[in-house]
């Protein structure tokens, strides 16, 4: 198993980064990359990005690396003031136009939201979030009306190890955890 960051935000779409500021006086955007590696954002030739409660489909016209981040020219951006109409706004892709990930692995959204069980079947809670570390991936579970208790748990993903059993149909993982841990 492992992951891949990207935020789930509806049914639909997800969210793989977010238009943050004007970069120069020709257009061009900062963009802010939830997919890792970073810079993987830019195979995708269009994206969709939300102004309010509309989406609309953008076309990439070039994108690079710029110091540790990214910069972007978009179709029909092309000064300060059209970028600036876009800054923190989110880039979406559907479900559908993400690559399919081989057996056991997942992409984050897919995580979120699951409920979490000890291999004793004690309820710990609902995946609400995952992050990066330096040595591991770790899952924030928190406890919901149902589980054992209200307790925020940190987790690391750890195939194997900690993560025992995954059901992306069932939305329900199981782990080997301790709930007093």
């Amino acid at each position: 198993m492992s992951r891949f960051e990207i935020s789930q935000t509806d049914d639909a779409h997800v969210v793989l980064g977010k238009l943050t500021s004007p970069y120069g006086v020709k257009g061009w955007l900062k963009v802010y990359s939830y997919t890792s590696p970073i810079d993987s954002i830019l195979e995708y030739p269009e994206w969709w990005v939300r102004q309010g409660e509309t989406l609309k489909r953008i076309k990439i016209v070039q994108g690079r690396r710029q110091g540790k981040g990214i910069v972007v020219q978009l179709e029909g951006v092309d000064d300060r003031s059209a970028a600036e109409a876009l800054a923190q706004t989110d880039i979406l892709m559907p479900k559908q136009s993400l690559p399919e990930l081989p057996e056991d692995e997942y992409y984050w959204y897919e995580l979120e939201g699951m409920v979490v069980f000890t291999q004793a079947g004690e309820r710990l809670g609902r995946v609400s979030y995952l992050f990066e570390t330096g040595a591991n991936d770790v899952m924030v579970v928190r406890g919901d009306k149902d589980a054992i208790d209200k307790r925020e748990r940190l987790l690391p993903f750890l195939p194997d190890d900690v993560i025992v059993e995954i059901s992306t149909q069932e939305g329900r993982m199981v782990v080997n955890w301790d709930p007093e841990f």
